[in-house]
């Protein structure tokens, strides 16, 4: 009777994570495709594809080559060699980008390195996979 109620909440879309919550260590080198979301801190060598809703760093000692680095916001200490396409990028005094950039939101630090163009746009699509789009529409027998 006297319950208060809000207005009804159109669906949102997935919030960015803006946090790290894996991490591929200084030691590994890994070849193959990253997807998904979440945060991702990378110190180690990865070769492939990166498509990330979230966060991803490339820390001091990572080293990342890849055609094209998709993700909500992406933070380079190390070095990346390949295109960039995010929403918000920072390059970091000891980062190294070679390749071209295409970004909302663009900082860099007083001796960052980038070999390439830099597109500013008022809004990047991204072309994030939906998670719920790359579950197995059959069901696993056996678990």
């Amino acid at each position: 009777m006297f319950r208060k109620t809000s207005p009804p909440q159109p669906p949102t879309q997935p919030v960015a994570v803006e946090r790290v919550t894996s991490v591929l260590g200084p030691g590994i080198n890994w070849k193959g495709n990253l997807r998904g979301s979440g945060g991702v801190r990378i110190e180690g060598a990865f070769e492939g594809e990166i498509t990330v809703r979230g966060l991803v760093v490339i820390g001091e000692t990572g080293r990342v080559n890849c055609e094209t680095l998709r993700a909500n916001t992406v933070i380079v200490a190390g070095a990346v060699r390949g295109n960039i396409l995010s929403e918000k990028l920072e390059i970091r005094s000891t980062g190294r980008v070679w390749g071209d950039v295409t970004t909302v939101a663009f900082a860099t630090e007083e001796g960052a390195f980038l070999r390439g163009q830099v597109t500013m746009e008022e809004q990047v699509e991204l072309n994030l996979e939906d998670e719920s789009n790359t579950a197995p529409t059959q069901p696993v027998e056996g678990v």
